[in-house]
């Protein structure tokens, strides 16, 4: 199985590329390795005409300090990324900030003269002085910092409270721009929905989600729309933190490619949340499929060393069983791998389709590379590379799976989990080399 390097994505192994015919093809396998090759053109940069207009950025942000999302993200609009393994420089003319806490170990007054970076004591006055708005885009990175957990073990993040603040500065202002919101919308589905609501009734396009469906793959598999999935499982492996933490980008691994299935997505039916050997008894009657969690962790060049159930001592699984019959599983393993992986049966294919996620270490976290790229995009032509349906029901999932494991792991089903969407012909995710070096 091909493992991961630094600098650079590996090739498709041939059992990949002719089985299943589920991937690029030759030319995007060669492409993923030569240095400075332009990426997919699904995932290529439009040009940049002469005296095209630099965007004005909102960002409210829970902190910022060193390795916060708010400071990987603005970091990037603001000094530049890496694309196609050339740097790439955002069209961003100045970024307007506010945050909800200032820690001892806060950046922002740094990063105030690093460039076009202006601090607001207030949401409202980042958008627009005197509560008017005169920003291009507004970027809402509430993620880290000191939140408490309510009973069913979330961090009560603020998104939902200052996406309010936000709404407030629309409807005075009569007008909007594209918003987009780091992550899961809300900790709160209902919160979440609502969110989603107020962006179609006042008519502003809405972007959200994790890195996970963006970076880099290996190998670099894009499922064709109406795939035969039968049944997907994503592995990963943390323990900092509360679970729905990590949980939440596991979901967007499952789900960006399992609304890829033949139908596209048409909702879910219900979610469970289990833990210890609780998810072992699940394996054992099939409720998921064990060969899949072993492919999955196969992908990963962080997994452990003989029996993932001997390794793992406190395992926790969300499963999910959609609307149509598709069966989908994501499993913490945290003595097995610290990475995401994905693996899927598929009507017809013998062998599993299966690749990890990639994701560039800290401190530089490359994964924020496409992510940021995919943002700033969003902020140019107003249009999301995903439907915010896609983040809505992960969030939706992970709510109800906090909530099914507080109430000892009884399975979750709500009309909440009823939402269908047609997923996008592309998925967007990096391909080609990571850094601008060898």
């Amino acid at each position: 199985m091909k493992r991961y390097v630094m600098h650079q994505v590996p090739a498709l192994s041939r059992r990949d590329f002719l089985a299943g015919g589920l991937t690029l093809g030759a030319a995007g396998a060669v492409a993923g390795v030569n240095r400075c090759v332009h990426a997919a053109p699904d995932a290529a940069e439009p040009e940049r005409q002469a005296g095209q207009r630099k965007l004005r950025v909102a960002a409210i942000n829970s902190i910022f300090r060193l390795r916060s999302h708010s400071y990987h993200i603005l970091g990037r609009l603001v000094f530049g990324l890496q694309k196609d393994g050339l740097h790439h420089q955002p069209s961003i003319q100045e970024v307007r900030m506010f945050n909800d806490q200032t820690p001892a170990d806060d950046l922002s007054q740094w990063f105030t003269k690093q460039g076009p970076v202006t601090l607001h004591p207030s949401a409202a006055g980042a958008l627009g002085e005197g509560g008017k708005l005169d920003v291009d885009a507004v970027a809402l990175i509430v993620e880290h910092g000191d939140y408490p957990l309510n009973e069913f073990g979330q961090v009560l993040y603020p998104r939902y409270e200052y996406f309010q603040e936000v709404m407030k500065v629309f409807e005075k202002s009569g007008k909007s721009v594209p918003v987009f919101v780091d992550k899961h919308l809300s900790y709160d589905h209902q919160q979440a929905a609502e969110m989603v609501a107020t962006s179609k009734k006042l008519g502003f396009p809405l972007m959200a989600g994790s890195s996970l469906p963006v970076t880099w793959r290996v190998p670099q598999i894009e499922p064709p729309l109406e795939t035969e999935f039968e049944e997907a499982v994503a592995t990963f492996g943390f323990d900092r933190g509360a679970p729905e933490i990590y949980f939440i980008h596991a979901l967007e691994v499952l789900q960006c490619m399992l609304e890829r299935r033949k139908g596209g997505e048409t909702g879910v039916k219900s979610v469970e949340c289990l833990q210890g050997d609780a998810v072992w008894k699940a394996a054992d009657a099939g409720r998921f499929s064990w060969e899949l969690v072993e492919e999955a962790v196969g992908r990963c060049q962080s997994a452990n060393v003989g029996p993932i159930r001997r390794n793992v001592t406190k395992p926790m699984a969300i499963l999910v069983e959609y609307r149509d019959g598709t069966r989908g599983a994501v499993l913490n393993l945290i003595e097995a791998t610290s990475e995401f992986a994905f693996a899927a049966k598929i009507r017809g294919r013998k062998q599993p389709l299966s690749c990890g996620f990639y994701l560039p270490a800290p401190p530089g976290a490359r994964f924020f590379d496409p992510l940021t790229w995919h943002i700033e995009q969003f902020f140019l032509t107003g249009q999301p590379p995903y439907p915010i349906e896609r983040t809505l029901l992960t969030s939706t999932m992970l709510d109800l799976a906090m909530h099914s494991l507080k109430d000892g792991s009884r399975p979750n089903a709500s009309e909440a989990l009823n939402i269908h969407y047609t997923p996008p012909a592309s998925s967007g995710f990096f391909r080609g080399p990571i850094a601008d070096r060898e």
